[in-house]
Parts: C-alpha cells; sequence; structure tokens
C-alpha cells in the first residue's frame, strides 16, 4: 500500500494549521508558534523549531514538509538592481520568479504557474505554452525565498534597516486568475498578520483578461490593485496579439472592468506594450483614451522587452512620451512608464521562461 502524500506547510493558512493540530490531539494553540517559525523566522527545516514539543517536531516531520523551492540558477543584472531566481518545483518543472529593487522598497515578480495558455505572442512565457498551475504553497514558496535572501543579504544598520518584502507583484509566469482559487489562497497566506503580514495595497495582480476572473473578484470585492494587460483599443488588433481576446472580446473585457470599478471603487491599471510603429502611434493614443473614456484608471505603459519568439521592436522614447501628452492633455488619463528592471538578463516583463 503507498504511504499518503506528504502536506506542504506552505498550502495551509493558520486556520489550517489549528485544524490539523486538533485532527492529531495536538495542543492547537502551538499553530501560532509554527506559523512565527514559518513566516517570521522563515525556517526551513523541523529542526530549527526548538519551541515546539518534540511531539509535535516529530509528527510534522512524519507528515508535512516545508515546500522551499531549490535554486537551479541565480542572475544578477548589471546594474545591480535586478535578481532573477529560476526554482525548482518537486516534478522538474521549473518556473522564474525576480527580485526587483527601487527606490524605497523591494518588489518579489511572482510567477502563478508553469508555462502560459494565453499566448500572448511578445511573451516569452507565452510562447513556452501551458504546463500545469502551481499550488498555493508553491506560489508562497516564492515570497518566502526572496524574504530569506533579502534576510541573509543585508547586513541592517542605523542607517540602513534591513531590507524587508514588502511589495508582491503576480506579474511572473502564468496568467493568475486562470488559477484563481490557489492564487487568492496564496495571497490570503501572504497577508496574515502573523506573518509576512503583506497590505493588500502592495500587492497588484496582472490579468490578461480572463473575464470571469475579474467578475469573481468584483463579487468577492479583494482589497488588492488589478492591472489588466490592454495593449490595443480594437478587437482585431488585440486578437492579433493577445489571442485570449477571441474567447472574451474587448467588449466583454471593458464590460467586466467597469463592473469591478462600480462595485470595488477601485481603479485598474491598464498596461498597454509599446511597440514600434504598431500599437504607439498618436491615432493608438487618443483610442486608448476613448476606450477608458469614463473608467477610473491609470495607463502603465511598458516599451516591448526583446524575445526570441518575437521580432517587434520596443517603442522610441519620443514615441512614449507622445502617447503619454495625449492622454493627459486630451483626455486627462494619468499614465506612466513602467521603470525597467533586468532587462538584460531576461526578467523584464514578458521576458520570463524556464527550462528544464
Amino acid at each position: 500500500m503507498s504511504q499518503p502524500a506528504l502536506t506542504n506547510l506552505y498550502d495551509l493558512t493558520r486556520a489550517d494549521l489549528r485544524t490539523w493540530l486538533i485532527q492529531r490531539d495536538l495542543n492547537p494553540t502551538h499553530a501560532a508558534r509554527l506559523w512565527s517559525y514559518l513566516y517570521l523566522d522563515l525556517v526551513d527545516t523541523f529542526d530549527a523549531m526548538p519551541d515546539l514539543p518534540a511531539r509535535v517536531r516529530d509528527r510534522l516531520a512524519a507528515e508535512t514538509f516545508i515546500g522551499t523551492l531549490p535554486i537551479a540558477a541565480a542572475t544578477d543584472s548589471s546594474d545591480g538592481f535586478t535578481r532573477k531566481y529560476l526554482l525548482s518545483l518537486p516534478d522538474a518543472e521549473r518556473i522564474e520568479t525576480v527580485l526587483m529593487r527601487f527606490t524605497g522598497r523591494v518588489t518579489a515578480c511572482i510567477s502563478s504557474q508553469v508555462g502560459c495558455a494565453m499566448g500572448c505572442v511578445f511573451c516569452a512565457t507565452g510562447q513556452m505554452g501551458y504546463t500545469r498551475h502551481l499550488t498555493a504553497g508553491e506560489i508562497v514558496a516564492q515570497a518566502t525565498h526572496v524574504a530569506r535572501a533579502l534576510r541573509s543579504n543585508s547586513a541592517p544598520s542605523a542607517t540602513a534597516p534591513r531590507e524587508r518584502l514588502r511589495n508582491i507583484v503576480l506579474m511572473g509566469m502564468g496568467e493568475p486568475l486562470h488559477n484563481y482559487d490557489a492564487v487568492m489562497r496564496a495571497i490570503d497566506i501572504l497577508r496574515d498578520d502573523g506573518g509576512l503580514a503583506l497590505a493588500a495595497e502592495r500587492i497588484t495582480l496582472s490579468t490578461v483578461g480572463v473575464v470571469p476572473g475579474i467578475l469573481r473578484l468584483a463579487r468577492e470585492k479583494r482589497p488588492l490593485h488589478l492591472a489588466v494587460s490592454l495593449h490595443a483599443a480594437t478587437q482585431p488588433e488585440r486578437a492579433a496579439l493577445v489571442p485570449a481576446a477571441r474567447k472574451w472580446p474587448l467588449d466583454e473585457l471593458i464590460a467586466a472592468c467597469r463592473t469591478y470599478s462600480e462595485t470595488t471603487g477601485r481603479r485598474i491599471f491598464y498596461e498597454w506594450t509599446l511597440i514600434d510603429g504598431k500599437n504607439d502611434t498618436p491615432d493608438h493614443a487618443r483610442a486608448v483614451g476613448h476606450l477608458l473614456r469614463g473608467l477610473p484608471a491609470q495607463v502603465n505603459l511598458i516599451p516591448l522587452n526583446p524575445t526570441t519568439g518575437y521580432d517587434g521592436a520596443p517603442t522610441r522614447t519620443e514615441a512614449a512620451r507622445r502617447f503619454q501628452k495625449i492622454l493627459a492633455d486630451e483626455f486627462a488619463l494619468p499614465s506612466t512608464v513602467r521603470q525597467r528592471r533586468g532587462i538584460d538578463i531576461a526578467a523584464g516583463c514578458g521576458q520570463l521562461a524556464a527550462t528544464r
């Protein structure tokens, strides 16, 4: 008879841990200390939990594991602001996770799937195709990995306090709303105030436009930032860049976004990858303005990052500035040009991929 599968502790909420202990006639008060070991002390072995009774540690070791993800490779950008990790999963699949430093903050770019089924033509992950969803624990493990790396690499002082992970963007490999339940469970674990305690306003989820997921987010009124990858303002142009638009056409997407904003009272960040000569002209800027008129919105402009599977070129600086000026002057629509990080190590938006 085969042995039952071990439980990944990163898959469990704090309430789940209490239930796990109760079911084994163990004192549920140990859940708080165990949670602290996992998410404050960031331990990766049961031997590093001396405050737990031996019988609790023995039971944990027999039935569970701490699902840390081994590093297959780590690559640093030339400017020192970005580190990309290639992490190994238990089934030998791999994902990429990125640590990015900006002035006053550190951000982890987290993956939600191995590959992606959405097939955006300029995205390296989309060019991989879809392999599988990540579990909640595999999503959580990426955040704890970055938190642990920050702790080991930083030396706190009066003038330079220890760096902490405070920002998460679900913009790595995969479509988060295609893996909705695991992603939301992971967010709940990462937000728990007894652990990493990430604030909702510091979590951003990016979707290619999965309409049912956007509507579900609206119903559940989850307090996080939503970013929608738009890239084109007409259905034919968008379908050419984002094949998922054939399933969820642009008019349905905008209707879902309107419902989301009306239900939650939150604005949406609309992402626009600027491709030279393809979607960066003044006419394109005006089409965006008309499309988003009346919606609480901000446009994030992202100069195309190179991938081997797409031969487009990034917009020129003057074209991006002109695009921004039209949005501001003619439509009073705020926008930013994405601060690029890690392009030289293929860690930028749309560049993440993984090989065995």
